[in-house]
């Protein structure tokens, strides 16, 4: 029994997909920053600061796996995972920005540079993840001290564990659409 051999795309096809994929990509961190800037964090600041964290991770949970998903199902997975790079990298570092914004608007305290913006507590989030930490913006309080700690561990884990997940699923993606010989 033969298959159907399956039409390789042209260059032209691919070149334009990628393109696609890179503005997607592009377009989606642009809607991500643009709303980090926007959301009205004042609004959750009556709520405990570990439920707004637990929240915001298991809300980065269902987005990476439903990304995974999106991967592993794509006809062009390894495009596909760009995209879902391009809204889960940035996700994951603004849920930390926000939780800093939130909690220097809480306590003035936590941070050694008080009255933090929105634009220092991004700026902030990206040195820990970067793992440059000039020294600028500090944590002081034991909850931020902790949690930067746990940023720095899930730093790690992305970095690490994160990275090869991704890979993994445009390797099934590409082993799912491979011909059966």
């Amino acid at each position: 029994m033969t298959g159907a051999v399956p039409q390789v795309p042209s260059r032209a096809f691919r070149r334009r997909l990628i393109a696609v994929g890179l503005l997607s990509a592009l377009a989606s961190t642009v809607v991500l920053v643009v709303l980090y800037f926007l959301v009205p964090f004042h609004l959750i600041a009556a709520v405990p600061l570990w439920l707004t964290l637990v929240v915001a991770l298991l809300l980065l949970a269902g987005v990476t796996s439903w990304q995974l998903r999106a991967i592993t199902r794509s006809s062009y997975p390894a495009i596909r995972a760009t995209r879902a790079l391009a809204v889960t990298a940035p996700l994951y570092l603004l849920l930390f920005a926000a939780a800093y914004f939130v909690m220097s608007d809480k306590d003035p305290d936590s941070f050694s540079t008080e009255g933090l913006t929105r634009f220092d507590t991004l700026y902030f989030t990206v040195t820990v993840f970067a793992t440059v930490g000039f020294g600028d913006i500090t944590p002081t309080s034991q909850a931020a001290r902790l949690l930067v700690m746990v940023q720095m561990i899930l730093n790690l884990l992305v970095l690490g564990a994160g990275i090869q997940v991704f890979l993994g699923a445009v390797q099934r993606g590409r082993r799912d659409e491979a011909p059966v010989r």
